[in-house]
């Protein structure tokens, strides 16, 4: 057997081994050696539209967010990272007409004010605001197409949390 079949064979099963006890992230995402917890708390709604279940699926959403693409385990409070926050807008308007009236078009909008809090590290502490957006037809109810735009804009933001708590950008 050649060396070069033998060096395969070994890269195989290490690749192989690895993916079973290794975790890669390759998100970009890292924090401190001695951070090894998140608590985030429920994200209150406190826009003028108030949807019921937005709340709960936004606040859903940034845990798994933080499970999945970061080695922290969540902690119910006093994480070594803490998140909170609430959900200050929600719209939907209009973005391309069609004849004079009417939308052919419309978009819907939420914003997220979140506060970050690293406890072992307070000089990576911050307060932001994050809008995202998803466009829809207007060929379609708002009724039929607000949960997927919510599962969409839910995902964007909560990335975008992540990417600046986590991320070095």
């Amino acid at each position: 057997m050649s060396q070069s079949r033998i060096f395969l064979i070994v890269l195989f099963v290490y690749f192989i081994s690895c993916g079973v006890s290794c975790k890669y992230n390759f998100t970009g995402a890292s924090a401190a050696p001695d951070i090894k917890t998140i608590s985030i708390q429920q994200f209150d709604n406190t826009a003028n539209v108030v949807v019921a279940s937005l709340s709960q699926s936004f606040s859903e959403k940034l845990r798994d967010k933080f499970l999945t693409q970061s080695n922290l385990s969540l902690s119910k409070n006093n994480g070594d990272l803490q998140l909170s926050g609430s959900i200050t807008n929600y719209a939907v308007t209009p973005i391309t007409i069609q004849g004079n009236t009417s939308a052919a078009q419309n978009r819907l909008s939420i914003t997220v004010l979140a506060k970050f809090v690293n406890v072992k590290h307070p000089d990576q502490n911050w307060e932001q605001s994050f809008t995202n957006f998803a466009d829809y037809s207007s060929s379609i109810s708002y009724e039929q197409a607000e949960s997927a735009l919510i599962e969409e804009i839910n995902d964007k933001i909560s990335q975008d949390i992540f990417n600046r708590a986590l991320a070095d950008w």
